[in-house]
């Protein structure tokens, strides 16, 4: 399969010779813009789809232009380790950034410049040609900007899914050399791994709309993101997993009930006393009301500064400050 023509791009005569074609993916993300960001890259065979390589790297606090332009230049990094004389498709969610590397848009931002040049000093910029891809297209790349937020927040290194398969480049270890070095790997990578984490809850909804106008909400001032939508729900990326409200057709026609057995309430970490005032009365304009306010703010407790609020559907969150 060709992606586009080589002689289009010659670079040391016009007749190019023939090459290999790879195809690299990028994404990066920052919760809050600035905020904890990271970024995924990896190289995808264009004839097989075939993911060779992958790569996932925590960056603290930056913006998400910085993540996007760090997960483009690990892509194209790692396509030279796969080979070195390749075409290279790159293939971004990112309109900046396909726009500023495909030369159409100006750099105007110094850092943005800097990050720019390192990426066309990586591989020769006449072998990379740049597209712009929809969010829901990049979902590989978008999976591992978030394993390493995730697991960069939890203190923990990102480690690199068993199934993935990885191209060994020449002058590399062999085959079985690289086996046994990455299972010592994955094992002190796994003693050091966070066990029972809560990766994601799901939360069932009879009226979506509703829902999102009330939960979706809250999520959203708690620092949450909407990563995804469908006909019949929503995701929300949080700093250590992900909340997914749906309302498909397998939810019964009944009224939720928290006092029912089963999960009572999800509580959250919402800033200081003064932080949890303020969301709660401005949650008052979104479908909440406030639960036990005759022993509000300290229903859980003396020591326990938390406002608990329900919504129409009879849903109860926990808004949690942060005491000294």
């Amino acid at each position: 399969m060709t992606l586009f023509d080589p002689s289009d791009t010659p670079v040391h005569s016009s007749a190019a010779p023939a090459r290999r074609t790879l195809i690299v993916e990028a994404d990066g993300g920052s919760r809050g813009n600035p905020g904890h960001a990271g970024y995924g890259a990896l190289v995808r065979d264009p004839d097989t789809g075939e993911i060779l390589m992958e790569k996932a790297e925590y960056l603290g606090i930056v913006s998400n232009n910085v993540a996007e332009y760090s997960g483009l230049i690990a892509a194209l990094e790692l396509a030279h380790e796969v080979d070195p004389e390749a075409w290279i498709l790159a293939k971004m969610d990112s309109k900046l950034v396909v726009e500023q590397m495909s030369g159409r848009w100006k750099i105007k931002h110094e850092d943005m410049q800097r990050l720019a040049a390192k990426a066309r000093a990586t591989v020769d910029p006449r072998r990379v040609k740049y597209q712009w891809i929809p969010r829901e297209i990049n979902k590989d790349a978008d999976r591992l900007s978030n394993e390493a937020m995730d697991a960069g927040i939890a203190g923990v290194p990102w480690k690199q899914r068993e199934s993935t398969r990885t191209a060994t480049p020449a002058g590399s270890p062999t085959a079985v050399e690289s086996e046994g070095s990455s299972a010592k790997e994955a094992a002190s990578a796994a003693d050091s791994a966070p066990t029972g984490r809560i990766h994601h809850t799901e939360i069932w909804v009879r009226d979506l709309p509703r829902a999102e106008e009330s939960l979706g909400w809250l999520l959203e001032r708690l620092g949450f993101v909407l990563r995804d939508r469908w006909a019949t729900g929503a995701r929300w990326q949080g700093a250590a997993g992900y909340i997914v409200i749906e309302a498909g057709p397998d939810v019964l026609p009944a009224d939720h009930e928290r006092r029912r057995p089963g999960v009572n309430h999800l509580a959250f970490g919402a800033g200081s006393p003064a932080d949890v005032d303020l969301l709660a009365r401005r949650a008052a304009s979104h479908g909440w009301s406030l639960l036990f306010g005759d022993k509000h703010p300290h229903a859980g407790g003396a020591d326990h500064y938390a406002a608990y609020l329900e919504n129409a559907d009879g849903f109860e969150v926990e808004l949690v400050a942060d005491l000294p």
